[in-house]
């Protein structure tokens, strides 16, 4: 076991009693922790709660506490504050049984040959030249900021992937924090709740609709609205719609399959 987990399983067992849904502890109990394990002195501690909330699974002494479907995330509760959470799922991943939609690509070429790969900067930038947000939404959708890093009142310190802001056809606001993924990663939980919380600090105005988007191949594009509910102090992760894109050249989309498509929206009420 790793520095890191030994930390976070001593505070965790030092905190917590039998039946506790809320663990709470702050960055003085890592340092303590750290002293008391006998390691030498961590310069940054916030990276110990931070690397569990985003990049490392809690160690399975602590998962065990956790009711049946249910699981341990760490949240922020403040400066320098954190808390152990149950959620029911912490994380997500897209669906495998979602058939395609076909998209003209429209990246440019010479985008795709300075920024190939699958890693989260190809996928927002091929989503914003593609305009998936807005196809998947059904808003008229623009950019706003990527890579915000702030900080937002009882959580701390928090990054948002990229912010869109949109308008409906009835001239409603809406804003769309957006994280993105690496094929293989999963959407957490933390990161929807930290986004929902800046949206409403900054854009009180504004309905807030988390997106999160991951490659699920070189082409392919799955994305899914987020959702967050709370029961008896268990947070929830919802998924409040999904769909999957394939981006392709014009010339690969057949006539058939658009005649297809025409056939299927003229049946559900729009005019040829």
């Amino acid at each position: 076991m790793g520095k890191y987990e030994q930390i976070i399983e001593w505070i965790f067992h030092r905190n917590y009693r039998s039946g506790d849904v809320i663990v709470r502890f702050n960055r003085n109990e890592l340092a303590q922790a750290s002293a008391e394990l006998g390691f030498a002195r961590i310069k940054n501690l916030g990276d110990i709660p931070y690397s569990f909330r985003f990049r490392r699974e809690l160690p399975l002494s602590v998962q065990a506490t956790a009711p049946t479907g249910a699981e341990w995330i760490i949240v922020g509760a403040g400066i320098g504050d954190y808390a152990f959470r149950l959620a029911a799922p912490g994380k997500i991943e897209p669906a495998s049984h979602y058939y395609p939609i076909n998209i003209p690509d429209a990246t440019p070429e010479i985008v795709r040959h300075y920024a190939p790969g699958t890693d989260e900067q190809a996928l927002l930038t091929r989503a914003r030249y593609n305009r998936l947000i807005d196809i998947f939404t059904g808003l008229t959708c623009y950019s706003v900021q990527n890579h915000l890093r702030t900080t937002v009142p009882e959580i701390g310190q928090m990054e948002v992937d990229e912010i869109y802001v949109g308008l409906n056809k009835r001239g409603a606001h809406f804003v769309l924090p957006c994280q993105a993924k690496s094929p293989g990663d999963r959407f957490g939980i933390v990161q929807v709740m930290q986004d929902i919380a800046l949206c409403q600090l900054r854009y009180p105005m504004a309905i807030c609709r988390p997106i999160a988007l991951q490659f699920t191949g070189e082409n392919n594009v799955a994305l899914l609205e987020m959702a967050v509910r709370e029961q008896e102090n268990v947070l929830m992760l919802n998924v409040v719609d999904e769909k999957h894109y394939q981006l392709i050249p014009r010339a690969n989309i057949a006539n058939a399959d658009l005649t297809i498509l025409k056939e299927r929206e003229s049946s559900a009420g729009y005019s040829a």
